[in-house]
């Protein structure tokens, strides 16, 4: 038995030697994957390994690993688009949108319309765009597309002293209705009710 064995052994070194010479052939080297490739395989079999060797301490074995690794990286980058630079949003949402031009008297009726129907942030809306209109028709402002409320309080409160503070509370009640998610309700339009009543009671030649 002891004669056998290592026959055995004599004969298994010398199939490496011959196994060795014979992959060193240059045949056998040109038919090598990339390089690229080769360490692409290095790095899977590194990490099943290490798979094996974490996923005994872990419920679920190898799979429960996987799951773990997943949620971390699922993690990371909820993280990463929390962090990335955002586009600043505006400050005050536009009072127009595309579409037909009104007088100030048209926008006065769908606001009232709205508001019968207790459609308060379009009662709200409408309301201020009849102010605008009213600024516009009078030439206190420019017509303008895009113009924010924001822009409105601004411009009409330097043309005329006397509508800053209704048209400001009026501009503000939009803006945290239209852009600041708040709640209309009936107190909110009676705030541009009254502000439309200041703009159109007031004498508004251009300081």
């Amino acid at each position: 038995m002891i004669l056998s064995s290592g026959v055995d052994d004599i004969t298994r070194e010398a199939a490496r030697r011959a196994a060795r010479e014979e992959l060193l052939n240059r045949k056998y080297r040109d038919a090598q994957p990339p390089l690229v490739v080769r360490l692409i395989g290095r790095l899977i079999r590194k990490f099943l390994e290490l798979l094996d060797r974490a996923s005994g301490g872990v419920p679920g074995g190898r799979l429960g690993l996987l799951l773990i690794l997943l949620l971390v990286a699922a993690f990371v980058a909820v993280v990463l688009v929390r962090l990335r630079p955002t586009r600043r949003r505006p400050t005050s949402a536009e009072v127009f949108t595309s579409g037909r031009a009104l007088t100030a008297e048209q926008h006065r009726a769908l606001a009232d319309e709205a508001a019968a129907t207790g459609q308060w942030a379009e009662a709200v809306r409408e309301r201020l765009r009849a102010i605008v209109r009213e600024l516009e028709g009078r030439g206190v402002l420019e017509p303008r597309p895009g113009r924010t409320a924001g822009e409105v309080a601004r411009d009409g409160s330097a043309a005329v002293p006397a509508i800053a503070q209704p048209l400001a509370q009026a501009t503000s009640t939009f803006d945290r209705i239209w852009y600041g998610g708040r709640i209309a309700d009936a107190s909110a339009y009676d705030v541009l009710v009254a502000a439309d009543r200041a703009v159109t009671s007031a004498r508004l030649a251009p300081a």
